[in-house]
């Protein structure tokens, strides 16, 4: 599988804005980067914009201005190139979103979709696809419930399958929004151990959105944090303190003043 270099851009928005058409601002003007191999939380309340800057990196929301870069820079502009990057572009999501009648492996294999084109796609999918899908399943510990419905299988291991089928993309990034917020404190702990685990060991850049900053702090290369749409905080774990955690969790209601420790986006 090929990936990126290390420390080079593999997505990035510049000057990036979303207004929502009831007027709402999900995201202010916003620059930022994320590099190939970097495990990037998104730390923030409900509301404060996390899966709105998720979605825009993946042009699931339209941007009202400013520009989506792919890797060297590339815009992100029109069918072809937005096509281009989903399929290097994986998502895994809190509610798995995945088919429940159809096994984990059938799941895992629509992930290999974005790789043909036109009525292809309606036909079993070749032999190759089966086992790279296969091989993502074992990746995830569950190669052994390759033929169980999805839907007969525990919440952590739904999860699973979700990144098995981010992996079986071949991606050179992961968009996780909210991975673990439906799971117990353990569950949580374990599968985002598992998601830290396979994209360190495969190079694939990652971005996830959390709630909890105990994990954030486990976890993370970079922590962003993100608040009433704009990023209030972009460095390293050791260098979140407690205030500016209070800052980001700061609502309108309970403001925080920001300290001069935390780096306000403009």
């Amino acid at each position: 599988m090929t990936h990126a270099t290390a420390n080079s851009t593999v997505l990035a928005l510049r000057e990036a804005q979303v207004v929502y058409s009831t007027g709402i601002t999900g995201m202010h003007p916003t620059d930022i980067e994320f590099d190939a191999g970097g495990f990037v939380v998104l730390l923030g309340p409900s509301g404060a914009g996390k899966s709105t800057m998720l979605r825009a990196l993946n042009g699931l929301v339209p941007l009202t201005a400013g520009s989506l870069h792919a890797e060297g820079g590339t815009p992100i502009m029109g069918a072809t190139s937005l096509r281009q990057h989903r399929r290097k572009t994986a998502m895994v999501f809190q509610q798995h979103q995945l088919i429940g009648r159809l096994t984990a492996l059938d799941n895992v294999l629509t992930g290999r979709l974005g790789h043909h084109h036109g009525l292809r796609t309606l036909l079993p999918l070749p032999r190759h696809d089966r086992l790279i899908a296969l091989g993502a399943l074992e990746q995830v510990q569950l190669l052994e419930y390759a033929l169980t419905r999805a839907d007969r299988l525990s919440g952590g291991q739904q999860q699973r399958v979700g990144l098995a089928r981010a992996l079986a993309q071949e991606p050179r990034i992961i968009l996780a929004d909210e991975p673990v917020a439906s799971l117990d404190p353990a569950s949580a702990r374990h599968a985002l151990s598992l998601i830290h685990a396979v994209c360190k060991a495969q190079g694939i850049a990652a971005v996830v959105s959390l709630h909890q900053v105990d994990l954030a702090r486990s976890f993370a290369d970079r922590i962003v944090g993100v608040r009433a749409g704009r990023v209030v905080f972009d460095g390293r774990p050791e260098n979140l303190d407690d205030s500016t955690v209070r800052h980001i969790y700061a609502t309108a209601n309970h403001p925080v003043v920001p300290t001069a420790s935390v780096p306000l986006a403009a």
